[in-house]
Formats: structure tokens, C-alpha cells, sequence
């Protein structure tokens, strides 16, 4: 039995006018956090919201969620966090599946929350952050409605926490769910990893949803005294300010979001000399950007790799690897690290046997933070773990020294002539080109060959791009069959709700008149 919101507590105890949070001008020490959140989870708990309850937020960042997920913690009830970017029948898919009791919400999203609410037919209290709208609870009013006494319920660690409902890389919204336990070793593993943004004197940055990746981290920050930085909405020249003016130690950004900091005139004029560690994750990131990261940012760059599935981080290419492969080592560059603390991996053949170092197959791992089920999905529950091990669906091989590298999604992979095509493998090509911005590989279909490569490129501005040269110069670096057989320039790509390039949306328009159809 226990309860995560003890850690805050003890820190507020520890280091109470110590800044906990800060979004925009609004600032909150670690007594205020403390305070508010106690109110919070008696507020709930005093509504007859208890026992596990299921309580979802449906807004962008800002402060407020963070305030939520401490309250959750503290009154022993279950987190939904439903991603800001979705639509009212989705929300209301989760809000029905989940059995949410309580719902939070900002002003900007308030109106399809109802709308959502409505539909699940459901009498489900919406609390506003922002101002009072008719038919839902100011989230002032119920802080109101709860007393600064402490908060801890106990749970088994067995328990659901969390459920982390992603649509991944197949479309249909599913939920990883996250015990208690799985938080508290998450929580454990980051605390106890080489790099990281765990004490007072660290400043993290949240860039992305903190609902998601993100904010994954938040907990074990907190619980050692770090000030949390709200970004609201990510912009690249917002980002580069927000770091000089905060002074900010520790942030994570993914790969689209790198892409956009590094495209800014001027950024190396910003002063950045408080930062001791920048995360880049989520997402494949080809050599050449994180060349260009050590070169904006200094030797504080580290690659992280995992999934909701695991609660977080499954392996780590800490800022000393990422500075050996530009130094020494260049295939470093294109590793997501060794496994991170208590995480135990393999890859694997299709009879989920242990394959040599340096033959690919489908990674799998297993460890504490590591969930065993989807959300009322025991068919897809049975697809992905199995004997107390997460089947990632990504391709990968292991080197000799430990170091893994992910080549690409099951789903992703391109089957030309036979062969097997490795999207992240070209894309790592044509990244090197001086005049790409961004690049999204894909097959596409191709009578000979069944799929055929092609990259879907952005150029950098004022740029000019010829496609049969970077045809050639891709050529130089692949193997004839791997190179790209056409590109196209197009003004953006497509991204998913996560910010992360959206394959299937480049690849679907190419497949709409085919007779079969790559999912």
C-alpha cells in the first residue's frame, strides 16, 4: 500500500517557498502546491468521488494539470488524461469506456467537452479552469469546497493509476494501463538515471503535452524540489526565449520540435548557458540533427527511447554517447542507448527466440514500470504482452556492447522486390542533405517491385531542392535498393496528435487507388 502524492508532500515539507510550478506570470511555491491540491483531493473525495474513481482532463497546458494529477495521486483515483488535440467523439469514446466520474476542463475545449458529455448520455460534472460557463463547476469553486488537511489514501500498487490512452501508430484509441506500481518505478528509474532534472536547483521545461510524454518526468521532479516550467503552447522562438529568461536546466523536445528550434535565424544569439540536459525523444531523430542540436545547444544532448506501454524510458544514449558518435563513433548516432536502470530487453525472431547482436528482429522488454494490459482489450492485451513482457512491435538488433538500435515499426518496414526497407534508415540519408528541413519516408506501390521507395521532403527556407540530385546523393549512402526511387517537396508534413510526423497520413494519399492497402 501506498500513496505518490506522499512524495510532493514530503518535498513541500522539505523546500516549502522553494518555486514548484510556473506558467506565464503565475507562480506557485511548493506550500501553495501543497495546499491546493490537498484542497483538491478532499474537494473530490467530499463530491463521493473515491475508491478509484475515474477523473479525466480534457485541456491544453497550463499549471492547473499538473494541480490535477497531484490531487489524483493524493485521493487514490484514476488519472485519464485525454489528449487536447482530440475530437468530441473520441473524448467521449474514452469518457464511456473509462467510466470517468468527474471531468476538467479549459475554456478552449469546454464546449466539446459537453458536447462529449451529451453524447455519452452520462451525468458527468465538467470543472472549468478558466471562467464560469453555464452547466459546468468553477475549478475555483470546488477548491473551495476542500480544506488544506493532508490527503493519502493508500492503494495497492496492483492498482490502475493511470490510463494512457494513445492511438499509437494503428489508429484505434487504446489505453495502457499504468498501476500505481508502474508510476512509482518509473518514477524510481528516472531518479536513479545519469542524467536528468531532479533537484532544486534544476528548472524542466515542459514543452509538449503534459499530459503525454512530456510530462511523464513530473513526478520525480517534483518529489526532489525541481521547478516545473509550463510552456502553454510550443513555438520555437517561444521556447529559445522561455530558456534564457527561466534560466531552464533540463527540457525535452521531440524531433518536429527540434526541427522548428533549430530552423530559428538567431538562435545561437540566445544565451542557453543554464541548460544541462536536453531530452530528444518520441520519435526517431536522424545523426544530422543531433550534430546540429550539440552545436545550438553544447554537449547536453541525450536520446531517450520507450512507450506508454512501459510507462516511459526503455533505454538512454546519454550526452557522452551522443558526443563519442560525433566524435569517434558515428553509428552511436543512430542507437536509442542501453537499457535504462531495472529495464531488461531482448529482440526476437517470430518464435520469440533470443536472436544473436546484430540480427534484427521485434523488440521486447519487461521491468516494474512495464504495464500487462490494455483498458477492456484483452484481445489486443493478448497481441502485446506476453509471460510479463511488452512486445513493442518495433525492429531492432542489439550491438555486441549492449547498445540497441531501432530500425523501425513492424508496420512501418517497406517489402520491396523482397527485400526488407527500413524507413529510418533512409530517412537518416536524407537528413544529411543541406537543403532538408524534414523528411517522412514511406512505400509507396510499384507494379515491379510491389512498394517502392519514395521521401516526402520539406525544404529548408530559401532552399532550393533538385530532386534527382538528392536522389544521387542518397545513393551515395544506401545500398542501391534502399535509395529513393522519387521525391516529392511539399510546403509541411502532416503531424499526429503527439506533434510526431504522421506516416500513415503521408503514406495513405499514395495507396488510395491501390487495390490493397499498407496499414
Amino acid at each position: 500500500m501506498l500513496n505518490l502524492g506522499r512524495f510532493i508532500s514530503r518535498a513541500a515539507s522539505y523546500w516549502p517557498m522553494q518555486e514548484a510550478l510556473v506558467c506565464g506570470p503565475r507562480r506557485w511555491s511548493y506550500a501553495e502546491l501543497e495546499e491546493r491540491t490537498n484542497r483538491l483531493a478532499s474537494a473530490l473525495l467530499r463530491r463521493g468521488v473515491r475508491d478509484g474513481a475515474a477523473v479525466a482532463t480534457f485541456a491544453a497546458n497550463r499549471a492547473e494539470l499538473v494541480e490535477v494529477e497531484v490531487a489524483l495521486y493524493k485521493a487514490g483515483l484514476l488519472r485519464v488524461p485525454i489528449n487536447a488535440r482530440l475530437g468530441g467523439e473520441e473524448a467521449a469514446h474514452i469518457l464511456t469506456d473509462a467510466d470517468v466520474q468527474v471531468l476538467f476542463s479549459d475554456a478552449a475545449h469546454v464546449e466539446t467537452a459537453l458536447t462529449a458529455v451529451r453524447t455519452t448520455g452520462r451525468d458527468i460534472p465538467v470543472v472549468v479552469f478558466d471562467d464560469h460557463v453555464p452547466g459546468t463547476v468553477p475549478f475555483a469553486d470546488l477548491l473551495d469546497g476542500g480544506d488544506t488537511a493532508p490527503v493519502a489514501i493508500d492503494v495497492e500498487e496492483s492498482l490502475p493509476c493511470v490510463l494512457n490512452f494513445t492511438s499509437g501508430s494503428t489508429g484505434k484509441l487504446k489505453a495502457a494501463v499504468q498501476t500505481t506500481g508502474n508510476r512509482l518505478a518509473n518514477m524510481r528509474k528516472r531518479l536513479m538515471a545519469p542524467v536528468g532534472s531532479n533537484s532544486t536547483e534544476d528548472r524542466y521545461l515542459v514543452t509538449g503535452p503534459i499530459t503525454h510524454a512530456s510530462g511523464m518526468g513530473v513526478l520525480a521532479s517534483l518529489s526532489r524540489g525541481t521547478t516545473i516550467v509550463v510552456m502553454p503552447a510550443f513555438t520555437a522562438v517561444g521556447f529559445l526565449e522561455l530558456i534564457e529568461q527561466e534560466r531552464v536546466t533540463a527540457t525535452f523536445l521531440v524531433p518536429t520540435m527540434l526541427n522548428m528550434v533549430l530552423a530559428v535565424p538567431g538562435a545561437r544569439d540566445t544565451d542557453l548557458s543554464s541548460l544541462r540536459s536536453v531530452r530528444v525523444g518520441g520519435a526517431p531523430v536522424s545523426p544530422q540533427r543531433l550534430k546540429e542540436a550539440v552545436e545550438l545547444f553544447g554537449p547536453v544532448v541525450f536520446q531517450g527511447y520507450g512507450q506508454g506501454e512501459t510507462t516511459g524510458g526503455i533505454t538512454l544514449l546519454t550526452a557522452e554517447d551522443v558526443v563519442r558518435g560525433i566524435t569517434s563513433d558515428p553509428d552511436l548516432l543512430l542507437s536509442c542507448g542501453r537499457a535504462l536502470f531495472d529495464t531488461e530487453l531482448r529482440v526476437v525472431d517470430d518464435e520469440f527466440r533470443p536472436v544473436p547482436p546484430g540480427t534484427t528482429g521485434e523488440l521486447v522488454v519487461r521491468g516494474p514500470d512495464c504495464v500487462d494490459a490494455y483498458w477492456n482489450e484483452p484481445a489486443l492485451s493478448a497481441e502485446t504482452f506476453r509471460d510479463g513482457w511488452v512486445l513493442t512491435g518495433d525492429i531492432a538488433y542489439l550491438r555486441e556492447d549492449g547498445y540497441l538500435f531501432i530500425v523501425d515499426r513492424k508496420k512501418d518496414m517497406i517489402i520491396s522486390g523482397g527485400f526488407n526497407i527500413y524507413c529510418t534508415e533512409v530517412e537518416a540519408a536524407v537528413y544529411e542533405h543541406p537543403a532538408v528541413a524534414e523528411a517522412c519516408v514511406v512505400g509507396v506501390p510499384d507494379e515491379k517491385w510491389g512498394e517502392a521507395v519514395k521521401a516526402v521532403v520539406v525544404p529548408k527556407p530559401g532552399a532550393e531542392l533538385d530532386t534527382a540530385e538528392l536522389i544521387a546523393f542518397c545513393a551515395d549512402r544506401l545500398d542501391s535498393l534502399k535509395k529513393p526511387r522519387s521525391v516529392d517537396v511539399v510546403d509541411s508534413l502532416p503531424v499526429n496528435r503527439n506533434g510526431k510526423i504522421d506516416r500513415r497520413a503521408v503514406r495513405a494519399p499514395y495507396w488510395a487507388s491501390s487495390d490493397r492497402a499498407v496499414n
